[in-house]
């Protein structure tokens, strides 16, 4: 804090450091620094200076003390300062100051100095008046009155005078050249009929600051050469002579005929262009140069330039301090030659000097054209015709004599405009220039391209040859992805025109052009596309024979050539794939099927070039067959036998059961299935029993359930029947039996009306059966049929569609009714048609097919629509033994909804809908070309059918039409006689054969006739109006925001010229407001006022009138608060500003800033933020540089007064128009300007944001200074395209990602990052197939034809692996490329992009085959994600964020890095015995290299001036950087610059330990075992952690079984030596907690990091050597073997935590950085089955491994061990992200697991049946749409979801088919007839 007046001895010490030198030892006494020098900075703040003393020393002492008393304050600097800032001074009182330079045990003689705030300021203000003085006299001398020379002669002459404003200049000595300026031009009698004087200045580009007719008095150009403004930039001499040649000597200029032409050229360094011919062509125009070398100006340049003789002409001066000593000999010899010139001219013209004129060319070709002119007057020695490109080009030129007025131009490009100009040369002068253009013609090509006799192999080509060629070449590739790079080319005579393209591919689509040659230059090209014919793929796909578990296909044989066939069957469903190879058959029968299952099926024929297309088809497997005719006969008392006909021969077994249906026990046995009877016994007599019968299938699929009655009979009894007979009585035995009558009641041939029952009778004495049957549901009156006797079955009709109906019949005897028997049946439903297919697509029709449904139909109704244009829907009907159709007459490139309905009598099914589109017949690319006043060319992509075009072309003032008709191979034509200045609209109709597409139109307009100079208005203009927009700024679209000092130092006049500036600035804009730009606008002094803000006005009328009623502010200067002031207020939501739109600020200034500037500015330009920066006046140059952004060419603006502003306005309008139009903002990352996007910030991926992103938590990335952001399951982080690309994607750019595959990662393809419509369909993408080991890149191409290219290969493969990864994805127009690593893999060729829409969104992560109502996303861990708006970025990266490829000498210091306190250090100590070889440290942060040491002592080049008094505030090395820029002249010596980070020196090391050899690698994948190896060297210890928590311990689980081998792993990077790794990891844990304080920010960051330990880590002492190894834990389960370990962290171990599962085994590597995840307990025992003995079966396959079990309680502190030292190197680890361990204590601080952080999930969530399946439209599959409010909200898991998952798993253990058995018996029940059960009740409805 500062205590400026209340305590005098209290002020504030802050250093510079400006530059550091290094200077070799030196002996003795330390020398004092020198020079001491005062500046005040600020009211109570001095900056001391001084020169840094000779000889090696170790820093300085600063000693301050007020002369009136008071403690003394001291600040110990490095010894690289040269410069301190004195802060708290009070301006009244003096200060003794004194500098002492020391060393270890020394210090030198103090520099010594007093000083007081106002006796500098005094001083200053008086050599502020000299400097003026000397201004104001002259640079050297004083001269009286008239001492001048003057040149008297009546002579005129029109001198134009060039001057260099290069930065090398400066701006001081810029005043010296406008002195010198004033004084030559004094010297003439100036005025528009005497001399004329203009002049131009020029840098990297040159500029004309005044005309020769702009002043026509000599005190108007004195006061022009008073105000010219520096300019600043490089030095381009011959691009400036060139330029005063074309603009400077011309008459409109004021340049006049006959009057004498002087140049006159001042430059202080050597040009960076040649000079020679720009200077030739002048003083062959008749210009005398004279050239003015200053300081490093090279004087053999300067004789090139200046005209003959060298020493009159020449001048050069050692400083600008002594242009004054050449001004007399300049003007005396301009003078004289002045006079000479005038004779010269007078004597030798006789006729007025003229130029030739009526240019004209002829004779024009494709290789030249003749230009001819009329004479021009005079004697002429020569004419010279020069001439080049319009586009661009170096000038070439033809010289001819004098007597000559024509010249033949040759040798030129085809089809291009030349500019003409012709001069007439005279003795000692040169003519204007006539001027014309002309345009060459194009080579004749040849036309009508045929492309005929096309088989599968070959094709030929013909065409129409053309006169003159001296051969054709040929050139044919296919235009397949992947073999586009497999071109081909034929050169052939001129005599032939037709050829054969032999070993083609089949089924290919290639391009054919034909050049026209003539020698070696071709003519245009004529191109046209066919493709090869297809492999014959087999006809005829026929199924028959199909069974439940069986088909047989037929085909017809496909062709000769055929070597067999690939038969492909997949469930419709997609749940399981088959495929098997055949020979030379056409029949194949399919087995092991699946019953009721949908199959599809393809057959492809086999050929040595591959496969063909598929022959598809499908079918659906029957019904597992139920048992027939089950009877029951062999009745007792209490038994009888069961007989049935086995309906297949791969039954298991049977499953018997029977109830008494009077209620009872159900019983029940199961059969072997080669039996087909049974004997039940032990049933009750005279009872009625229902017997039901299952069969079971090999592959445990269940029949239908079979039934029937039986009864046992009555046991016999004892009727008495008393028979009168006188002697006896006796008794007679009856037996009492149920009558049924009626067995295997069977419902089958069901129809969508009708059933047809069928039973067997039992019992011949029925008379009649009754049929009842009702619906199930009971709803319709119960209708019955009575049948004779004899009759055994009845078709039930007309019945309900998709009924189901209870049927019962009932035997008829005699003398009454039998049992009933009833059962089921269903009616089939109204099923539609299935598997809409599309084919045969073409520009106008198209075939349709479909499957049949299963219930027969009368027909099918077909009807069809367009969908984007209007039209009927129509339709057409066909028989029901027809499933495809061809459609007709259809619009060419127009979808057209399909819906296929199936007919039957009782009315029409659901439709089966789908969409088709016919093939776009039309051309692409149309464009307009060569537009002229009368005429306009077209041109446009020829389409691959065409056989002719008809372009109509149509004026859109009077309606008339012209058309013409052009061959199919004819790319482009030319319309004239049109009318100038007319808007026409262009149609090209593709046509083929009698088929014509739609047309494709342009509108474009002639040009319009040349605008006559307007006459002198009769009345007064009208008032002025809004300022019409610029055209540059048409398109702009940003955020701007106005920054005006309003500061004392304007003024009220100044500050009305600033209103004035922005006025005129914003009203070059175009739209203002939410839809263009909005302007917000901030005047600061003090403190910053906001006059509006970004949204507060719509319309340029209002916002230009708001600007008008701006008030000044007044105050003082604080531009950082000001710029702070705009990030915080007007950069917001609520202050209007709109994300992903480009933030412009624009800062105007007078005077330098009374606070920083530069760490608001430089934060708001990494945040992507532009920066322009006006200075005025006394603008500190340096602080706009800082402000600004880069280059500073384009963004820093320097004018000398407010009336400049003029000068500047045109060229800060476009490039902030440029700034704010561009599709590609210009952002800020690691310091480097590059245009692109910053994809992590624009999702919120960054510290400040990442917490409100849902799903995503923050850990260590590759080193433990960078974050990166893992996106858990279903994030889904996505943004709106609008806000991040709104003017879509460039054609050109690279795709940056820096990420890491996760174990949890699904297998499944995933999108890593897409753009999507806003019918959630992809535009384009990076999609990764964890499975596959592939990568795709998609997008549409510019015909909008969607495309994918996927690579796949090791490179690819190794980013699957679970190390982090580099990957570059560079698209270009023409090509995709894949660069890992920083290393190019892969490179294919891709059609240009179409742009994409910016109405859908963009999204991480999200699944390809995302299920369900909203999308899925899968878990990965992102670091990196940019876009860059280059195809070269990959190029220059270094991959500095990879470990594996780090190079410390070329990548920059890593965040964060930490250093040692040198106060720590002891001396050295003796010299130690020789050690054995040393560790090798890490390298240190690499210093700014220092400056060249001068050559000499200051002064000493030369001549010594006096010392000059101090200017105002200039360019000093301070003050203004010099802009980068190509090699210059060397510049003046400079103050030292800013000294680099300081490096820590090194000191001669102990004797090293023994190293090991690599790190270890990341564990990779399984690989396949191979033999065993040698054991792997030791690696690098992990950093310590603090002691694990310890887990309650699992019961023993069993050994699970192998897993199968895996992929092969990375082979993991090679570590440092295991000495030093022993070092770092010690140094890791001290270093962390030296710089524990500065890490509460990124703590805070941090704890939003879930973790599943809640333990808050406590941060122990410094650790000492490596302590003994912890006593063994209990006993764990036996794991796999893992990897070779590391001596454990210091202290004492916890307790171990449970035990993971053995990490996945990789290639064998140097040993690397991992930890072993605990192992989960054994998974809980399954529920017990039902009870029901089943067959024995095989053994069952082990169980699933059990989940992992809870982290137990923590585990106690380990002591803290001996004090550790410091390794700085070792502050930066590598973050312990590879392999696939979870981030563990040593990396992370864990931090308290907040409330509802994130989502517990579960991998299996992904897979879960429940989810919706996925639809596929062509090659990408397209999910559902989704919507971001269907996730689900976050809860935090409990730690009882553990056992539930356990009891969730269990449940899928049972034995296959037992709980399933008795659900399906429970099933069938509900059907039969309704009966008690065993327990007496009945069975719920």
């Amino acid at each position: 804090m500062l205590c400026r007046y209340e305590i005098q001895s209290c002020f504030f010490l802050a250093f510079l450091a400006v530059t550091a030198f290094f200077i070799s030892d030196a002996q003795g006494q330390v020398s004092p620094p020198t020079r001491l020098r005062y500046n005040v900075v600020n009211p109570d703040s001095v900056q001391i200076s001084w020169k840094a003393p000779r000889g090696q020393f170790t820093g300085y002492k600063l000693l301050v003390t007020p002369s009136s008393g008071g403690k003394t304050n001291q600040l110990i600097l490095q010894n690289t300062a040269t410069k301190a800032i004195i802060q708290g001074l009070i301006p009244d009182q003096n200060y003794a100051l004194q500098i002492i330079a020391f060393s270890e045990d020394k210090e030198s003689k103090p520099a010594q100095g007093q000083f007081r705030i106002k006796d500098i300021e005094r001083r200053k203000e008086t050599s502020k008046s000299k400097v003026k003085d000397l201004e104001k006299t002259n640079a050297s001398k004083p001269a009286p009155e008239g001492s001048l020379f003057t040149c008297k002669t009546p002579a005129i002459a029109d001198i134009v005078i060039l001057v260099d404003g290069s930065w090398s200049i400066g701006r001081f000595n810029f005043r010296l050249v406008r002195l010198f300026l004033e004084n030559l031009v004094s010297a003439f009698n100036v005025g528009s009929e005497k001399t004329r004087v203009g002049l131009a200045q020029y840098s990297g580009d040159p500029r004309i600051e005044w005309h020769l007719n702009a002043y026509g008095t000599k005190d108007a150009v004195l006061d022009a050469v008073r105000n010219l403004p520096y300019k600043g930039g490089n030095t381009l001499t011959g691009l400036a002579l060139t330029y005063i040649l074309e603009n400077s000597f011309k008459p409109e200029a004021g340049a006049r005929p006959g009057v004498s032409k002087i140049g006159i050229l001042i430059t202080d360094g050597k040009s960076q262009d040649d000079v020679i011919p720009p200077a030739k062509n002048l003083r062959d125009a008749g210009i005398e140069l004279f050239a003015i070398g200053v300081k490093n100006a090279d004087i053999n340049e300067l004789r090139e330039i200046a005209s003959e003789p060298d020493s009159t002409h020449v001048y050069n001066v050692a400083d600008f301090n002594f242009m004054h000593t050449i001004v007399e000999g300049l003007t005396r010899t301009v003078c004289s030659r002045v006079e000479e010139q005038e004779k010269e001219i007078k004597g030798t013209i006789v006729a007025s000097l003229g130029a030739p004129s009526d240019l004209v060319t002829s004779e024009v070709t494709a290789r030249g054209f003749r230009v001819s002119w009329t004479h021009a007057p005079g004697k002429v020695e020569k004419y010279r015709v020069v001439y080049y490109p319009t586009r661009g080009g170096q000038p070439e030129e033809v010289v001819v004599d004098g007597s000559s007025s024509t010249a033949v131009l040759k040798n030129l490009m085809s089809l291009t405009e030349y500019q003409i100009a012709v001069f007439a040369i005279y003795s000692n002068a040169a003519s204007e220039g006539l001027r014309g253009t002309e345009t060459t013609l194009a080579l004749p090509m040849a036309s009508d391209l045929q492309l005929y006799d096309v088989s599968q192999s070959s094709m030929r080509a013909k065409w129409n040859g053309v006169a003159g060629a001296t051969g054709y070449m040929i050139l044919y590739a296919p235009l397949t992805e992947g073999l586009a790079a497999d071109e081909k080319e034929i050169k052939i005579g001129e005599a032939s025109t037709d050829l054969e393209l032999d070993g083609l591919l089949p089924n290919t689509e290639y391009t054919v052009t034909v050049y026209a040659m003539f020698g070696e230059e071709a003519s245009d090209p004529l191109t046209g596309q066919e493709t090869t014919l297809p492999l014959s793929p087999p006809a005829n796909l026929k199924f028959s024979d199909v069974g439940h578990s069986s088909a047989k296909l037929t085909w017809d044989p496909a062709s000769k050539n055929v070597n067999g066939y690939r038969i492909m069957y997949v469930k419709t469903d997609g749940t399981e794939t088959n495929e098997v190879e055949v020979g030379r058959v056409s029949t194949h029968t399919l087995k092991s099927l699946t019953s009721l299952t949908e199959y599809t099926v393809a057959i492809f024929s086999l050929y040595d070039e591959g496969p063909s297309e598929p022959l598809t088809g499908s079918f659906t497997t029957k019904r597992v067959p139920a048992p027939q005719r089950l009877e029951i006969d062999e009745a007792s008392t209490d038994s009888f036998r069961v007989s049935w006909k086995p309906t297949s021969s791969d039954i298991a077994f049977y499953r018997l059961a029977w109830i008494p249906l009077d209620g009872g026990e159900s019983e029940e046995v199961v059969i072997n299935g080669d039996t087909d009877s049974h004997v039940i016994e032990g049933l009750l007599p005279n009872t009625e029993y229902e017997v039901s019968l299952l069969a079971v299938f090999d592959d445990e699929t269940e029949s239908e359930v079979v039934a029937v009655l039986g009864a046992t009979f009555a046991r016999t009894t004892t009727i008495p029947t008393t028979v009168t007979t006188t002697s006896t009585t006796t008794s007679k035995p009856t037996t009492a039996v149920f009558r049924t009558g009626i067995r295997n009641l069977v419902i089958d041939d069901e129809t969508t009306s009708s059933l047809r029952v069928i039973w067997d009778i039992s019992d011949y004495n029925v008379q009649q059966f009754r049929v009842t049957y009702l619906t199930a549901k009971g709803d319709r009156a119960e209708e019955a049929v009575m049948v004779p006797g004899r009759q055994n079955t009845l078709l039930l009709q007309p019945l309900l569609s998709d009924t189901e109906y209870k049927v019962t019949i009932t035997p008829i005897y005699s003398d009454g009714e039998g049992v009933s028997v009833s059962a089921p049946g269903k009616t089939l439903p109204l099923s539609a048609p299935r598997n809409l297919r599309v084919s045969d697509e073409w520009y106008n029709r198209l075939r349709i097919s479909w499957d049949a449904p299963p219930s027969p139909t009368m027909g099918y109704r077909i009807v069809y629509k367009p969908i984007n244009i209007p039209g009927p829907a129509l339709e057409t009907f066909v028989g029901d033994d027809i499933n495809t159709i061809l459609i007709l007459n259809l619009f060419s490139g127009t979808e057209y909804s399909v819906k296929v309905f199936a007919s039957y009598s009782t009315g029409f099914s659901d439709a089966l809908t789908g969409i088709a589109k016919t093939l776009y017949l039309g051309v692409t690319n149309l464009d307009s070309y060569q537009v002229r006043m009368t005429s306009l060319c077209a041109q446009w992509q020829l389409h691959r059918h065409a056989t002719a075009y008809r372009v109509v072309i149509e004026s859109l003032v009077d309606g008339k039409k012209r058309e013409v008709n052009l061959g199919g191979g004819t790319p482009r034509h030319c319309f004239f006689e049109l009318m100038p200045g007319t808007e026409y609209k262009i149609s090209v109709h593709t046509q083929l054969q009698e088929i014509e597409g739609p047309a494709v139109s342009i509108m474009e307009t002639t040009l319009p006739f040349p605008t006559q100079p307007p006459t002198t208005p009769s009345t007064p203009p009208p008032p002025p109006t809004i300022p019409p927009a610029k055209e540059v700024c048409k398109a702009a679209k940003a955020d701007l925001a106005f920054l005006v000092d309003g500061s004392w130092s304007i003024g009220d006049d100044n500050f009305n010229k600033i209103i004035n500036f922005l006025y005129s600035t914003v009203g070059a804009l175009d739209k203002i407001g939410p839809d263009g730009t909005q302007v917000a606008i901030i005047q600061f002094s003090d403190d910053p006022r906001t006059e509006f803000k970004l949204n507060a006005y719509k319309t340029k009328e209002t916002l230009l009138e708001a600007i008008q009623q701006i008030a000044y502010k007044g105050g003082n200067t604080k531009t950082g608060k000001a710029i702070k002031h705009a990030r915080e207020v007007l950069f917001t939501g609520e202050a209007g500003m709109r994300r992903g739109i480009p933030k412009v600020l624009v800062v105007i200034t007078d005077g330098r800033s009374q606070d920083d500037v530069n760490k608001v500015s430089r934060e708001m330009q990494l945040d992507g933020f532009s920066f322009f920066a006006i200075g005025v006046a006394d603008a500190d140059y340096s602080e706009l540089v800082n402000i600004g952004s880069k280059p500073s060419e384009r963004h820093v603006f320097f004018v000398d007064d407010f009336d400049a502003f003029a000068k500047i306005e045109d060229e800060l309008i476009t490039f902030v128009c440029e700034t704010a139009s561009a599709t590609c903002p210009l952002v800020v990352k690691d310091g480097n300007n590059f245009a692109g996007f910053k994809m992590m910030e624009m999702f919120g991926l960054v510290e400040k944001e990442f917490s409100a992103v849902e799903g995503v938590s923050m850990e260590p990335g590759t080193f433990n200074v960078y974050p990166c952001y893992r996106l858990h399951k279903d994030a889904l982080v996505s943004q709106p395209t609008k806000y991040l690309h709104p003017e879509g994607l460039p054609s050109d750019y690279t795709i940056t990602f820096l990420f890491r595959i996760l174990p949890d990662t699904p297998q499944e393809p995933f999108a890593l990052w897409e753009i999507l419509n806003e019918e959630y369909e992809p535009l384009v993408g990076v999609i990764l197939d964890n499975g596959g080991k592939t990568l795709t890149f998609f997008n549409y191409d510019y015909k909008g034809d969607f495309q994918t290219v996927t690579f796949e290969g090791p490179e690819i493969r190794k980013i699957f692996y679970g190390s982090f990864h580099k990957l570059h994805v560079v698209i270009s127009k023409t090509t995709a490329k894949i660069i890992i690593d920083c290393k190019q893999v892969s490179e294919k060729t891709i059609n240009a992009a179409g742009n994409i829409s910016s109405d859908g969104v963009e999204v991480l992560g999200r699944m390809v085959r995302s299920r369900g109502p909203r999308d899925n996303s899968a878990p990965l861990q992102l670091q990196m994600f940019d876009i860059v708006c280059a195809t070269s970025w990959a190029n220059r990266d270094k991959c500095c964020e990879l470990p594996g490829l780090r190079d410390e000498e070329n990548c920059p210091a890593l965040p964060h890095a930490c250093s040692c306190s040198e106060a720590s250090k002891g001396p050295l100590g003796p010299p130690g015995p020789p050690g054995g070889p040393g560790v090798r440290g890490a390298k240190g942060h690499r210093g700014d290299p220092g400056p060249k040491g001068p050559d000499g002592p200051r002064g000493e080049i030369g001549v010594p001036g006096p010392q000059g008094p101090p200017g105002p505030q200039g360019p000093s090395g301070l003050s203004i950087q010099g802009l980068p820029g190509p090699p210059g002249e060397k510049g003046e010596k400079g103050d030292l610059g800013f000294p680099g980070l300081q490096g820590v020196p090194g000191a001669s090391g102990s004797p090293g330990r023994d190293g090991a050899q690599g790190q270890r690698g990341l564990p990779g994948k399984d690989g396949p075992t191979g033999p065993q190896g040698p054991p792997g060297p030791t690696g690098i210890p992990g950093a310590p952690g603090v002691p694990g928590v310890t887990g309650s311990q699992g019961p023993q689980g069993d050994v699970g079984a192998p897993g199968p081998p895996g992929a092969k792993g990375e082979r993991g990077e090679r570590g440092d030596l295991q000495s030093q790794a022993m070092v770092r990891a010690v140094a890791r844990q001290v270093c962390e907690q030296l710089i524990q304080g500065h890490m509460a920010r990124y703590n805070s960051i941090l704890n939003q990091i879930p973790s599943q330990s809640v333990s808050t880590r406590t941060i122990a002492g410094p650790p000492g050597e490596p302590g003994r190894p912890g006593a063994p834990g209990p006993q764990g389960e036996q794991g796999s073997p893992g990897m070779q370990g590391f001596p454990g962290s210091p202290g004492q171990p916890g307790r171990p935590g449970e035990r993971g599962l053995p990490g996945e085994k990789g290639e064998k590597g140097n040993p690397g950085v991992g930890t072993q995840g605990p192992r989960g307990p054994p998974g809980s025992t399954g529920p017990p089955g039902e009870s029901r003995t089943g067959s024995p079966g095989p053994p069952g396959s082990p169980g699933p491994r059990g989940p992992a079990g809870h982290t137990g309680p923590p585990g106690s502190q380990g002591p803290s061990g001996p004090p550790g030292y410091c390794d700085p190197s070792s502050c930066a680890g590598y973050g312990m992200g590879g392999g696939y361990g979870e981030p563990t204590d040593q990396d992370i601080p864990v931090v308290q697991l907040p409330h509802n952080s994130y989502q517990i999930y579960d991998p299996e969530d992904l897979y879960d049946g429940e989810q919706q399946p996925y639809v596929v439209h062509g090659s990408y599959p397209l999910p559902s749409p989704y919507s971001q409010s269907s996730y689900p909200s976050p809860h935090l898991a409990q730690p009882e979801f553990t056992p539930v998952r356990e009891e969730m798993e269990a449940v899928e253990l049972r034995s296959p088919g037992i709980s399933r058995f008795t659900r399906k018996i429970a099933k069938r029940s509900v059907k039969t007839p309704i009966r008690k059960r065993a327990n007496g009740k009945k069975p719920s409805q």
